[in-house]
């Protein structure tokens, strides 16, 4: 500490008073020290302290100098006395140690206690350091470092202060300026959706940097260094999309023991991985719409159908009402099936199909039961999912259905594949028998069954649950589809899909609005009518039995995490600022004429003068003609009507993923409006909502809003 004079220097030797040269004081030790008794500074315990360790000495309070040294002190910059030490920061530091190192500061706290008691018995200082010193063995110096770093530090505080702290690691600046050209290329190539390996595309940027003059690090430098300038969330992001960003994220774990039965229910769809051959000889793999108690995990009911539709969903919901009750809370898949409007029209959260103001209420909304909407693809967000992995893989393996069933992947279909279709009656009687099992097996292992079967903790909690009954007039009301029509100008007759209902009171009624509801399932059975404000009319017996009724829903789209997502899409914009257009400009930059290499690697086909013409269908298996044209007959539901000539030259698949989700859209909002769709268009349209392209549109255009999906 002698001849160092700092500018927040609070406590002086007489070394240091004698080095700063400050007015009214002299300028050697010994002066200093003389005039200290002089003035009787030691006289002042509380503004005297002695040094620790070997020698000892005192220390002198800035505020025993004369006025003209503080002024000169007060001129230099002298600031307040420094804050002691935190102890908060100490504490955390502490508990970030090995046991080793806790063990160690324990060590020197006891070594400096025996220090401290053999001082307070008589023993001097110097003899006590170096007798423990002896003790621990360990040098006096040591000790008296111990003492130091104790200094000014609370009894109860010292053991934080005393445990040895980890050497600090040298970290070494690095000036990557340089590099940043050839690191922002590298970025580019390797954080794109095919997810290539870091090693080529390292060397596909070496190559650029070579031809360019940048200077690029080792591969194992390169890699370091992107994994510390980007985040792993964004990597996954740029790399594997939102699913795979989404997997980076926990699934929220939700509790249902505060539930009880018929509560909240869950419900969606699920394709069973079997050929199954309908009365009208479709073969196709069947959906089914199944109602789960969130509470007990029991299936309450279920329907089966070609495809997910709202018919079938109304039809489930109906079921479980008429047995089970009314519940509080539904929630459903985001998809057309769930959110048609016979269930939820007039809902404040639903946005499917286009609003009018004349839609009748629908059923959720009339019996005050509160609807939540569940991501697509999100077995997390749907309980029921769970369920149908167990119950679906057992029932479509079961040994009534060998060689019906065709695998729950493309690869991995069984040696047996295609081989029969299950009927449908039989189909309906296994799938029956397994939801039965599925409830009633013991064993259950959630925080509600503890043990129990689905079928046991569902009947403890219905019994003392207080769940609502629907009364007739209300089935009338709303367990039943809906449309808005107008009666006959005339006789007041309706005619709705193809059938004349009429009664005699219906005359009256003539050209009049109404609200028309009906059994989806028995279009025959007759119709109530009700007027546009909601007043019961009549009913109305079906006079000309034509029609049949049937409606198919569209496939479900996806919402995402939109916070998340949108921060992530900025990162994947800053850290690849290069397009994948211009890494393959950049690699065909400067590249010689391929004409020779097209000569010497092509081989250059010799026609005949008289090109024969091929009959594949000559020379084709009559069995893969067969399964072929049954596969046509399942894409197109069992009916082949080939579109005209103009229909089909007039539509044309568009170019780019943006222009073709664009137009998959246009499609949808005229399917949904009643405008004609041809049947290309439709069969088009049918298959790209299974592709992954549209699926990933469809999530970002839900996540951020807007026409244009990228």
């Amino acid at each position: 500490m002698t001849g160092d004079l700092s500018p927040a220097q609070e406590w002086w030797s007489a070394a240091d008073i004698a080095a700063a040269r400050l007015p009214g004081l002299p300028g050697s030790v010994r002066g200093v020290n003389a005039y200290a008794e002089r003035e009787g500074w030691k006289d002042n315990q509380e503004a005297l302290k002695r040094r620790p360790g070997r020698g000892g000495g005192l220390f002198f309070h800035w505020s025993l100098l004369p006025l003209e040294a503080r002024l000169k002190l007060f001129e230099q910059g002298v600031k307040a006395p420094a804050e002691p030490p935190d102890r908060t920061t100490a504490w955390l530091a502490y508990e970030k140690l090995s046991d080793a190192a806790k063990a160690e500061g324990q060590r020197r706290l006891d070594a400096l206690n025996k220090v401290e008691l053999l001082h307070s018995s008589g023993t001097t200082q110097v003899q006590a350091v170096a007798i423990i010193a002896a003790e621990v063995s360990v040098s006096p110096r040591t000790v008296y470092n111990w003492m130091e770093l104790a200094e000014g530090v609370a009894a109860e505080d010292r053991l934080a202060y005393l445990a040895p702290q980890p050497p600090r690691k040298r970290v070494r600046k690095e000036d990557r300026t340089q590099y940043k050209p050839f690191m922002d290329w590298l970025k580019s190539a390797y954080l794109r959706l095919e997810g290539p390996d870091f090693a080529p595309s390292y060397r596909s940027a070496v190559k650029i940097a070579e031809r360019e003059g940048w200077p690029y690090p080792i591969q194992k430098t390169a890699k370091r260094w992107l994994d510390a300038e980007v985040q792993r969330t964004t990597q996954a992001y740029l790399r594997q999309g939102v699913k795979g960003l989404m997997r980076c994220f926990p699934a929220q774990i939700r509790d249902r023991t505060g539930l009880h039965a018929m509560e909240a229910v869950n419900a969606d769809c699920h394709k069973i991985d079997v050929f199954v051959k309908w009365p009208d000889g479709t073969v196709n793999r069947p959906q089914i719409v199944v109602f789960q108690d969130l509470y007990s995990g029991k299936f309450l009911s279920w329907r089966v159908d070609h495809d997910p539709n709202k018919v079938m969903v109304m039809a489930a919901f109906g079921e479980m009402v008429d047995t089970w009750g009314i519940p509080k809370r539904c929630l459903f898949d985001n998809g057309h099936e769930f959110a048609n409007k016979w269930m939820t029209a007039g809902a404040p959260t639903r946005f499917r199909f286009k609003i009018r103001e004349d839609d009748p209420v629908g059923v959720l909304p009339l019996l005050g039961i509160k609807m939540h909407w569940a991501n697509l693809a999100s077995g997390q967000s749907k309980p029921i999912e769970r369920g149908f992995g167990d119950v679906a893989k057992v029932i479509a393996k079961d040994p009534r259905f060998a060689g019906a069933y065709v695998g729950n992947r493309p690869t991995a279909k069984p040696e047996n594949y295609g081989s029969r279709a299950i009927n449908a009656a039989e189909f309906l009687e296994v799938f029956e028998e397994g939801i039965e099992e599925h409830n009633a097996r013991t064993g259950r292992r959630s925080d509600t069954a503890k043990g129990r079967s689905f079928d046991e903790t569902f009947a403890e909690s219905y019994a003392s649950a207080p769940v609502l009954k629907a009364t007739e007039e209300q089935r009338n009301l709303w367990l039943m589809g809906q449309d808005t029509a107008k009666l006959h100008k005339h006789n007041g007759s309706l005619t709705f899909h193809g059938n004349v209902y009429h009664c005699d009171w219906m005359s009256q009624e003539a050209n009049r609005k109404i609200v028309v509801r009906f059994d989806p399932e028995d279009l025959h059975s007759g119709v109530h009518i009700y007027g546009p404000e909601g007043g019961y009319l009549g009913f109305a017996e079906c006079q000309q039995k034509i029609g049949f009724f049937d409606l198919e829903g569209a496939r479900a789209t996806a919402k995402r995490k939109r916070q998340i997502a949108k921060a992530e899409k900025k990162l994947a914009e800053l850290h690849a600022p290069h397009s994948p257009e211009q890494l393959a400009a950049d690699l065909n930059k400067h590249r010689e004429e391929t004409t020779a290499l097209m000569e010497a690697k092509v081989v250059k086909p010799v026609f005949a003068k008289t090109p024969r013409v091929s009959n594949f269908r000559q020379h084709s298996d009559p069995n893969a003609e067969a399964a072929q044209e049954a596969l046509i007959l399942e894409m197109d539901g069992g009916r082949k009507k080939p579109a005209p000539a103009s229909k089909q030259e007039e539509f044309k698949v568009a170019g780019t993923p943006e222009e073709r989700f664009s137009q998959a859209q246009d499609i949808e909002r005229r399917q949904q409006n009643g405008d004609p769709v041809g049947d290309r268009e439709a069969a088009w349209l049918e298959g790209y909502q299974s592709h992954s392209e549209y699926e990933a549109l469809a999530a970002l255009k839900q996540a951020f809003g807007g026409n244009n999906a990228g």
